[in-house]
């Protein structure tokens, strides 16, 4: 399963959807599951509990899965304004951006009618806005992201595992409407961040996953 289509089987309607199964070993899996991101081909895979911990090992398949954390942190002592936001040339009011290890350089994606968007980052810009962010030098490459939002002059900005930041953008694809997203779209994202916001700890003694 590709990256862009995670979460998304759950929020699709028509045919009773089909169980998720471990994509190692075929298992039938919860609905809350682990992820792995297949270093190859640049995606996330299903994975039950005994595979996610296999892959964990020291040189398991070569090195290439890699299991995604589930930390969340917030670091309450960061500040964005307005000046740093458009720095960053993000049309929308919620982007994500995570580190790819090969190509090593940060990657920026935003939600949007057709999916997950690049925006190219200069690195002037990501120097400005979230260099002196310390969720910044906890960023795990592949695994994790730091998620932001603007509302109404006011920002946010966490470290969360990459696969909630693809399921965001499967609940925008199917729920925009219009230029802006709509109201659903905008209620949905309230929902998600507070679930964000409780699950999210400070950062001073939580740094380690």
């Amino acid at each position: 399963m590709s990256a862009s289509t995670v979460g998304l089987r759950r929020f699709l309607t028509g045919r009773p959807p089909q169980p998720e199964r471990c994509e190692l070993c075929a298992a039938v899996v919860p609905e809350e599951h682990r992820h792995l991101v297949d270093i190859e081909k640049r995606a996330l895979t299903c994975a039950c509990t005994a595979c996610a911990v296999l892959m964990a090992q020291p040189g398991a398949a070569a090195g290439r899965f890699r299991a995604v954390p589930a930390r969340y942190l917030a670091d309450p002592g960061h500040r964005l304004d307005e000046r740093a936001w458009e720095a960053l040339q993000i049309p929308v009011g919620v982007a994500f951006f995570f580190r790819n290890a090969a190509l090593d350089r940060l990657v920026a994606l935003y939600p949007s009618p057709a999916g997950a968007t690049e925006s190219e980052l200069e690195p002037a810009a990501w120097s400005e806005v979230l260099g002196g962010s310390r969720l910044a030098g906890l960023l795990e490459p592949d695994v994790e992201a730091l998620l932001l939002r603007r509302t109404d002059g006011s920002f946010e900005c966490h470290l969360v595992p990459i696969d909630i930041c693809y399921e965001l953008v499967g609940r925008m694809r199917l729920l925009w409407q219009g230029f802006d997203g709509g109201a659903e779209a905008r209620a949905a994202l309230d929902v998600f961040f507070e679930d964000v916001r409780r699950r999210a700890r400070p950062l001073d003694g939580a740094a380690r996953p």
